[in-house]
C-alpha cells in the first residue's frame, strides 16, 4: 500500500513538472514576433554603369565597280578626305572603245531620225493639196519616223550607259573621313572577281556610342535619355551624349536592347574603335512596388516574400526586377497597404499567428 501511494505522487510530480516546463514554450510560440516593413509603391531613378563600344559613324569599304586596272592613286592610309574628293583613276580601254563606239551609232540614228521626221513633215504639207498624197503613203512615212526616234532614243540609252561606266573609272570619297586602309598599287586588277577594296574609310569627326542594355532595364528607356561614359585610353576623363536612337525591339539572342547615342568628335580626342563603359540614369515610366533587399525569399520552388498582414503570414511569388541600394523592384500580387516580413526564412509558416 505504501508502495502504490509513493508511485502515484511520483506520477503526480512528474506530470506537474512537465506542465510546468510546457507553459513557458506555449507562452514562448505565442509571443513571436516579426518585424516588417510596409511595401513602396514608387518609381525612383537609379543609376547603371554597362559597356559599351564607340564606332565610326560611318564607315566603308571601297571597291571597284568595273573590272579595270589602277591607273592612278591619290590618297593613302591616314589622309583626311573630302566628299566627292578623287581618290583613284582606273582605267579600261575596251569601256572606252564601246563608248565611243555607241556615241557614233548614236549619232548616225539620230540623223536617220531626223530624215524620216523631215519626210513625214514634207508629206503632211503636200496632203494638204487634195489627192496629192495617199493616205497610207502618210501613214507609213509617220510609222517610219515614230521608228527612227525609238531607235534614237534606245541608241542614245546605250550611249548613257557606256558614259556611265566610264564614270566608274573615277574612284571618289562618299563622304568626309579618313583613309583608313589602302589595299592596292598602281597597275592592280580590280574590279569584279576582285574580292579585296581598294580603301577603306571611316567618318571620325562624328562617332557612334553603341551599347546592348538588359532587358530588364529596356522599359526604363526614355528619349530625352543622356549618358556619360569613359574610355581606357583617356582614364578620368568624362565624356557626354544623348540618345540618338534604339533598335526598337529587343534582341533575340541576347534579350537587350540596343541603344545608340551620336558623338561629336570634331576635336579628335576619341577613336572610333575603343570601348567605353557608360553610365545610364533610368526611370520607369510607372510606379512599382519595391521591398527591402532582405525581404526576399529564394527557395528551390521559387522567389517569395512574406506578407504579414492582420495577424495572417502569406507566401507571395514574386518576380525581381532592379535592385539598387537597400531596395528591389518586385512584381507580384501585392499592394502599398501590404506588410512584408524583413527576415523571411523556409521555416516560417503561412497561417494565423496565435495572441
Amino acid at each position: 500500500m505504501v508502495t502504490v501511494t509513493s508511485l502515484v505522487f511520483v506520477l503526480s510530480a512528474c506530470s506537474q513538472k512537465a506542465k510546468e516546463n510546457e507553459q513557458p514554450q506555449s507562452e514562448t510560440a505565442k509571443s513571436v514576433r516579426y518585424p516588417t516593413a510596409s511595401v513602396q509603391f514608387i518609381k525612383p531613378e537609379y543609376e547603371i554603369s554597362v559597356p559599351a563600344e564607340l564606332k565610326p559613324y560611318e564607315q566603308v569599304s571601297v571597291y571597284a565597280k568595273v573590272s579595270s586596272f589602277v591607273q592612278q592613286l591619290y590618297v593613302d592610309r591616314g589622309d583626311y578626305v573630302r566628299k566627292g574628293q578623287l581618290l583613284a583613276i582606273l582605267e579600261a580601254p575596251e569601256m572606252e572603245q564601246q563608248y565611243l563606239s555607241s556615241k557614233s551609232s548614236e549619232q548616225k540614228v539620230y540623223n536617220d531620225f531626223l530624215y524620216a521626221e523631215q519626210a513625214y513633215g514634207r508629206l503632211v504639207d503636200a496632203s494638204k493639196t487634195t489627192g496629192a498624197v495617199a493616205d497610207i503613203e502618210l501613214d507609213r512615212a509617220k510609222g517610219a519616223m515614230e521608228s527612227a526616234k525609238s531607235a534614237y532614243n534606245a541608241s542614245k540609252a546605250g550611249t548613257a550607259h557606256s558614259s556611265q561606266l566610264l564614270q566608274y573609272l573615277r574612284i571618289v570619297a562618299p563622304f568626309d573621313g579618313v583613309i583608313t586602309e589602302r589595299n592596292v598599287s598602281l597597275g592592280a586588277l580590280a574590279g569584279t572577281g576582285n574580292n579585296t577594296p581598294l580603301f577603306m574609310m571611316a567618318q571620325g569627326n562624328k562617332l557612334r556610342l553603341t551599347l546592348s542594355l538588359p532587358e530588364k532595364y529596356a522599359s526604363s528607356v526614355n528619349k530625352d535619355m543622356e549618358a556619360t561614359f569613359t574610355v581606357s585610353s583617356q582614364p578620368g576623363k568624362i565624356f557626354a551624349a544623348k540618345l540618338s536612337r534604339t533598335s526598337g525591339l529587343l534582341d533575340q539572342q541576347d534579350r537587350s536592347l540596343t541603344l545608340e547615342f551620336d558623338v561629336d568628335n570634331s576635336s579628335g580626342e576619341l577613336q572610333g574603335g575603343d570601348y567605353a563603359q557608360v553610365k545610364l540614369k533610368l526611370q520607369r515610366k510607372s510606379p512599382s512596388h519595391w521591398v527591402q533587399n532582405n525581404s526576399v525569399l529564394h527557395t528551390q520552388l521559387g522567389t517569395f516574400v512574406l506578407t504579414l498582414n492582420d495577424n495572417e503570414i502569406k507566401r507571395v511569388a514574386v518576380r525581381e526586377g532592379v535592385r539598387i541600394d537597400t531596395l528591389t523592384e518586385v512584381f507580384g500580387n501585392l499592394s502599398p497597404e501590404d506588410h512584408i516580413i524583413l527576415k523571411p526564412s523556409e521555416e516560417i509558416q503561412e497561417g494565423k499567428l496565435n495572441n
